[in-house]
């Protein structure tokens, strides 16, 4: 159960961020955002997570996760799964690996933009989540990081 927790908090990290700050900036043929975000969330059980996305600009929003175990020794578990940012503006779809430590809690998770909607449409680039899950209430907090550029055709 403990690493079922754990995976689901690792799904969020990849897929939350709680209080972040985003900037931009522009080139010509494409708009690349620099990402500095954290995030609030909560593991909801079976690698699913769920949090809130919050001083990101355009990615304010929330983020989910599906993450499952795939290797590792207790208690350090490798995982990977996906993450989707959902915004005002679109989406974010960030297919990610990483590792939970079951004994701390501790995530840490790198993915790439695999799919994007709305003005994401096109969009590469990577993220990082890192932070921690309370292990008695599965809730968690996680810095999302990294570069997100955006297409125009």
């Amino acid at each position: 159960m403990k690493s079922l927790r754990t995976l689901v908090l690792l799904s969020a990290i990849v897929v939350t961020a709680g209080s972040a700050q985003t900037t931009a900036a522009a080139v010509h043929h494409d708009e690349c955002l620099s990402v500095h975000a954290r995030a609030i969330g909560q593991n909801l059980g079976g690698g699913r997570t769920h949090a809130t996305i919050i001083h990101a600009g355009i990615l304010n929003g929330t983020t989910t996760g599906q993450l499952q175990i795939t290797g590792g020794t207790p208690p350090l578990l490798t995982v990977e799964g996906t993450g989707v940012l959902t915004t005002h503006h679109g989406t974010l779809t960030v297919r990610i690996v990483g590792t939970f430590n079951q004994a701390t809690g501790v995530f840490a998770a790198t993915g790439q933009i695999v799919h994007g909607t709305g003005m994401f449409a096109g969009a590469t680039g990577i993220l990082t989540f890192e932070g921690v899950e309370d292990l008695t209430s599965g809730s968690f907090t996680q810095t999302i990081t990294g570069t997100v550029c955006l297409a125009h055709g």
